[in-house]
């Protein structure tokens, strides 16, 4: 690959597998910052995730739109440009502390993370011979891993403050007149971080534009396959299980990372520096687990491999749930290494042997990340309505049970019965 037209292109796409990934798990950082600054309870404090999925969901089809009409190249430098722009909300949004304009930051910078994320997947693939488009899209993805870890060493090294008032102490400040001068001070650790993001952003912008990507030209394959959105692709019972399993995946994921400073807080009395540390360490599991699972199939067949990861879960968020002290938050840690295969498992058996409506299951089931909009703010209910948030991480064991049926049954393919002809 060195030797050929495709090395640089290829790097380049690297590289969005890592931002989006970076946006994705800086949220476990951004949640208890917010919460901070902007005086959240905990079903508030789910809106960053509720803003981020949301903004997947109504982004897939007008990226694939976008994608068919404009090509690759033009999608991932709108993409891109419309990432930094979320970004750059962030310095007015700091300085006004106004949690609205925080959201649509968030909505912004992952809708442009979504048009990434559908543009980069298909044209990783097509950058080299077809025979090893499976390793570039594997070995592309172990910079999502990557992010997954420096997101949250960055978040906690340069967001969080490590300064935890009591309500008692921000009353004293507030009698003193340096309430909002310490508030202003805790918002403006977004400011550079996200202006280094948003310049990262445009700089890659600016480097794809002056780029010559090679054209991607349709298949025979693809030029009959349907570009249409249709429930119709439900008809396939695996692809509705999929659907299923993909929504409480990213719930669970979302659930467990958004509120992991907030739970070793709670369950540990650990300090939120220190819990950022601990959530960099699960996410560094989290990347081994990817590379490690891919091993593992070659001996364990893929869906009995996501039920034993499935089984594992439940058992590691029960004692999570029963349990106290530190124990309960290294339990709770050991969930990513877990979780590491899930989505890529569910989705490989949810579009298999579909044939022409491949593409239209693979929409579906991306629109299905939604889940991670919606687990999020019931674990913020139930941790407001319980006073506790350990009790709340009932929600992720749910979301297991569903990926447990679906290893164990849901991902079978059953053959679609044709309708009899009427009889004369």
């Amino acid at each position: 690959m060195s030797k050929n037209k495709y090395l640089l292109p290829f790097i380049l796409i690297c590289t969005l597998f890592f931002m989006w990934a970076f946006l994705h798990n800086i949220n476990g950082i951004l949640i208890p910052q917010l919460k901070k600054v902007c005086h959240l309870t905990d079903t508030q404090s789910s809106l960053p995730d509720l803003a981020l999925y949301l903004a997947y969901f109504t982004a897939a089809i007008p990226a694939g739109l976008f994608a068919h009409r404009f090509g690759y190249k033009k999608g991932i430098i709108f993409g891109l440009f419309l990432f930094a722009a979320g970004a750059l909300l962030f310095l007015p949004a700091a300085d006004s502390r106004d949690l609205p304009l925080f959201l649509l930051a968030i909505f912004i910078a992952a809708s442009g993370a979504a048009f990434l994320e559908t543009m980069a997947n298909p044209y990783a693939t097509i950058l080299g011979k077809p025979e090893t488009s499976e390793q570039r899209l594997n070995l592309a993805q172990s910079f999502n891993g990557l992010g997954a870890v420096v997101a949250p060493f960055i978040g906690t090294h340069f967001i969080l403050s490590g300064i935890e008032h009591t309500q008692a102490e921000l009353d004293a400040l507030k009698a003193k007149g340096q309430l909002e001068a310490y508030l202003q001070f805790e918002a403006g650790s977004f400011k550079p971080v996200y202006l280094i993001i948003a310049v990262l952003l445009v700089l890659l912008a600016i480097l794809f534009i002056r780029s010559k990507l090679p054209e991607v030209t349709e298949t025979t394959e693809d030029a009959h396959s349907t570009s249409k959105f249709s429930l119709s692709i439900l008809r396939f019972s695996h692809v509705r299980w999929a659907a299923i399993g993909e929504f409480f995946y990213v719930g669970a994921q979302a659930g467990i990372l958004g509120f992991f400073i907030r739970f070793a807080k709670q369950a540990a009395d650990i300090p939120e520096k220190e819990a950022g540390n601990l959530q960099t360490i699960a996410m560094v599991g989290f990347m081994a687990g990817r590379f490690l699972g891919t091993y593992f199939m070659r001996f364990v067949k893929p869906a009995r491999l996501l039920t034993i990861y499935a089984v594992i879960n439940i058992c590691l968020v029960a004692i999570a749930l029963m349990t106290h002290g530190r124990i309960a938050v290294y339990t709770l840690m050991l969930t990513p290494f877990f979780m590491s295969i899930m989505f890529p498992t569910i989705f490989a058996l949810g579009i298999k042997d579909l044939g022409e409506e491949t593409k239209l299951a693979s929409s579906f089931l991306v629109m299905a990340i939604i889940g991670g909009a919606f687990t999020p703010v019931m674990m913020g209910l139930i941790s407001d309505k319980t006073g506790s948030m350990q009790t709340a991480y009932i929600m992720p064991l749910i979301c297991f049970l569903f990926i447990l049926y679906f290893g164990i049954k849901g991902y079978k393919i059953k053959p679609i019965k044709k309708p009899q002809p009427a009889l004369a």
